[in-house]
């Protein structure tokens, strides 16, 4: 049985979720995305070769800041008092790979504050090295993992299209 889409009330019309018979409980979510660029980018960003500065902090900074303001950006989300985000970015051969979680004790999961600080993240490293690569690609931006509310959920990680590798909630 397919659910409702619970953005839509029942003439079909955006609406903004009623939250305020839910209990207030912790709320995790994990996201995790990919820039993938050209080896010799990555060289630049980890020898703090890019002109506009150290591109690794200022995303990570980026992420957090856009978490936080996920509600002024995404019309229906409901703003949050997060407790915690953390943004993680890692640089490999031929990618920066983010992971971005956020946390808050709610009414409401923090699945779109995590997403946000992924997608930002990535966008400042495209941004801070388009002039060194125009090839570059954002992908694979997905929530990997959430708890809190009435149910918890994780995916596998790792290559979408291949099913990845199982990673539980502890390894976060």
């Amino acid at each position: 049985m397919a659910e409702s889409l619970s953005h839509l009330d029942e003439q079909g019309r955006a609406r903004m979720v009623d939250v305020s018979a839910k209990q207030d409980t912790q709320r995790r979510a994990v996201a995790e995305g990919t820039v993938r660029m050209r080896p010799e980018t990555v060289r630049l960003i980890t020898s703090h070769g890019v002109a506009k500065g150290d591109v690794l902090t200022v995303a990570k900074i980026a992420g957090i800041m856009a978490a936080k303001r996920t509600a002024e950006l995404i019309p229906l989300c409901h703003p949050l008092p997060l407790t915690d985000v953390q943004v993680e970015l890692e640089a490999a051969a031929d990618r920066v790979t983010i992971r971005a979680s956020a946390s808050t004790v709610g009414k409401t999961g923090v699945e779109m504050e995590a997403l946000t600080a992924v997608t930002v993240a990535g966008l400042t490293v495209y941004d801070m090295c388009k002039a060194a690569d125009k090839t570059m690609v954002i992908e694979a931006i997905r929530l990997i993992h959430k708890e809190g509310g009435k149910s918890d959920w994780s995916v596998f990680t790792g290559n979408p299209s291949t099913g990845g590798d199982p990673r539980s909630p502890d390894a976060e």
